[in-house]
């Protein structure tokens, strides 16, 4: 099964590796042509545009970092419109709003193609070990030939339905975690400044109800002010931003994700952007000086 892959950013990479370490074919591209190299060393083919990946394989991939990435992938000069067709797979993996996914569903299925949105959740590490959650809506077939794919990049795939609905998903997912690490960072802090022990925090959390792998996992880093980009904040923050959009469509009142997207925007205007979405934590520390 020969696989196209666009986009190689921190997911993107691992998830292009683990498709190359199970056998299947891979053909990439990334805007940053270098970063195709290590791939390459791993057996991955290089197209030097998106049109070009479409043109050669049958099942295409891509993992972008936001709707304007993945709108300019298939509507921009050299792009996937311009080779996509009847008989050929689009997926793309990027966290979008559901706007932008039928956007593409309409323009790829205009030309005959078939569409798949999967957004995935998890982020660094889960990309590493093929343990990503994938969150897939739109043409059923086509969702059912990845499967050996999915199978490879995650430990679990869902089919949602209709295109719009793994985005919509994702983004719900995406601000709960958000919300979580806010009130997170919030109490490593409170901690902290109230004369406890910010570590014995974390152990005691382990032990209790709300134990789980983002406070466990993020939690020691955070403690030392080290934040590694697994999910870069910035990215955080635009899936606040989206979902937010995605609850005033619904009329839903989201003042404690609201209160949350303010602290990632924060966080951003401090220059953190580009390093985990940990990070806000930073942001905490700074309001309560």
């Amino acid at each position: 099964m020969e696989i196209g892959f666009l986009g190689l950013g921190i997911m993107g990479k691992a998830m292009s590796m683990n498709l190359l370490k199970h056998g299947f074919k891979v053909t990439v591209w990334n805007r940053t042509l270098s970063k195709c190299d290590e791939l390459v060393e791993h057996g991955a083919s290089v197209c030097e545009t998106p049109a070009l990946v479409i043109k050669k394989c049958k099942y295409t991939i891509a993992m972008l970092s936001d709707p304007s990435a993945a709108l300019s992938v298939v509507f921009d000069k050299d792009g996937v419109l311009e080779q996509i067709c009847e008989g050929k797979g689009y997926i793309d993996m990027s966290t979008v709003d559901a706007e932008t996914s039928l956007k593409i569903n309409e323009a790829i299925t205009g030309k005959g193609g078939r569409f798949v949105e999967g957004p995935v959740s998890g982020s660094k590490k889960p990309a590493e070990d093929g343990q990503l959650i994938l969150l897939a809506a739109g043409d059923k077939a086509l969702f059912e030939e990845s499967i050996p794919a999915f199978d490879v990049l995650g430990k679990k795939s869902f089919y949602l339905g209709q295109v719009g609905n793994g985005a919509k998903m994702k983004l719900i997912v995406n601000m709960i975690m958000g919300s979580m690490m806010n009130a997170f960072s919030e109490g490593l802090v409170l901690a902290d400044k109230s004369g406890l022990s910010s570590d014995t925090l974390l152990d005691i959390l382990d032990l209790g109800a709300m134990t789980n792998p983002m406070f466990k996992g993020k939690g020691p880093s955070m403690n030392k002010s080290n934040y590694p980009p697994a999910f870069p904040l910035k990215h955080q923050q635009k899936d606040m931003r989206l979902a937010l959009a995605l609850g005033d469509e619904n009329a839903v009142s989201m003042p404690v994700a609201a209160a949350a997207n303010e602290a990632f925007k924060k966080a951003r205007s401090m220059g953190l952007g580009d390093l985990d979405f940990s990070a806000v934590i930073e942001a905490v520390k700074f309001s309560k000086e």
